[in-house]
């Protein structure tokens, strides 16, 4: 009877024991709660103690990231224009203590980002026009600040409300709704038509006046060019003249024969017969070589 009743307490109070332990993983928060009131958050990994249930009861939560991925909402921007967007939120566990008293689980705390993420996006784009989104104009363009500030409002509610850490925010999808999208695509498409044309229009003017200023240039160095040319052969002309002169003075007779021998070269081609006399100088200067011009 000592033996059962020594095996009874035995067993009763290895249940205790492992009623009063709990582990806690390494991705992981634990609440203890002692009926149903939070009471202590562990998170620490490893081995912890509590009391044993009912009294209090442990939950845990992985504290690891997580991404969530809301569906396209539409909107309508400072422009009247309706848009389809949506958006991607970074979160994680902050304050587990908070998160079970709100939302008490993922599917829970999604719902609630959707519904801060819904709230602060629609007012943003309400606020900006569609150009500060997809605008190629310098400065016009300002999307990185309006989501930083849609970021910054979703972290300061998710926080203070639901005791979530939102880690980043971003925009996955800013589109026109499917039933605009052709008419909006024909008038970009007109847009841009126009755009090309004017950009065409006034690269055919720059063009025109660059190569005007070009034939402008042209002209102007081929004039200097003929200039040049024209003295560089007025001063050749001369100074042949004074070599022709030179030689004159010089060699009268042989420059006489020189020139008599050129005329005839130019007067006369192969096809014409001349007939000259025997004394000629011609034939004298082939027939004696001692021959000398006259001087006079």
């Amino acid at each position: 009877m000592k033996l059962l009743a020594l095996a009874a307490l035995v067993a009763l109070t290895l249940g205790g024991a492992a009623l009063s332990v709990f582990t806690v993983a390494a991705d992981q928060v634990a609440v203890v709660t002692q009926f149903g009131n939070p009471v202590r958050v562990v998170t620490t990994p490893g081995l912890h103690l509590k009391y044993p249930y009912p009294a209090q009861s442990v939950t845990a939560f992985d504290r690891r990231l997580f991404v969530l991925v809301p569906p396209p909402s539409e909107f309508l921007t400072l422009g009247k224009r309706n848009v389809v967007a949506s958006g991607v939120i970074v979160w994680r566990i902050k304050d587990a203590r908070r998160f079970m008293q709100t939302v008490f689980d993922r599917s829970g705390a999604e719902s609630r980002l959707s519904d801060v993420l819904f709230a602060e996006l629609g007012a943003a784009l309400g606020r900006a026009p569609l150009g500060a989104f997809v605008s190629v104009v310098p400065g016009e363009y300002r999307a990185e600040a309006i989501l930083a500030e849609v970021a910054r409002q979703v972290r300061t509610v998710a926080g203070r409300d639901y005791g979530i850490d939102v880690v980043d925010v971003q925009l996955r999808r800013l589109d026109y709704p499917e039933v605009n999208r052709v008419a909006v695509f024909s008038r970009m498409k007109s847009e841009r038509t126009q755009v090309s044309m004017r950009y065409r229009s006034e690269g055919e003017e720059e063009g025109l006046k660059i190569r005007a200023a070009a034939e402008k240039t042209k002209s102007s160095i081929l004039a200097e060019a003929y200039k040049l040319s024209q003295k560089a052969k007025g001063e050749g002309e001369a100074r042949a003249a004074r070599i022709y002169a030179d030689s004159l003075n010089r060699a009268p007779g042989f420059y006489r024969f020189v020139r008599g021998s050129e005329a005839v070269k130019k007067s006369i081609d192969k096809e014409t017969t001349l007939v000259l006399p025997v004394d000629a100088d011609l034939f004298r200067l082939l027939l004696d070589s001692r021959f000398r011009f006259p001087e006079e």
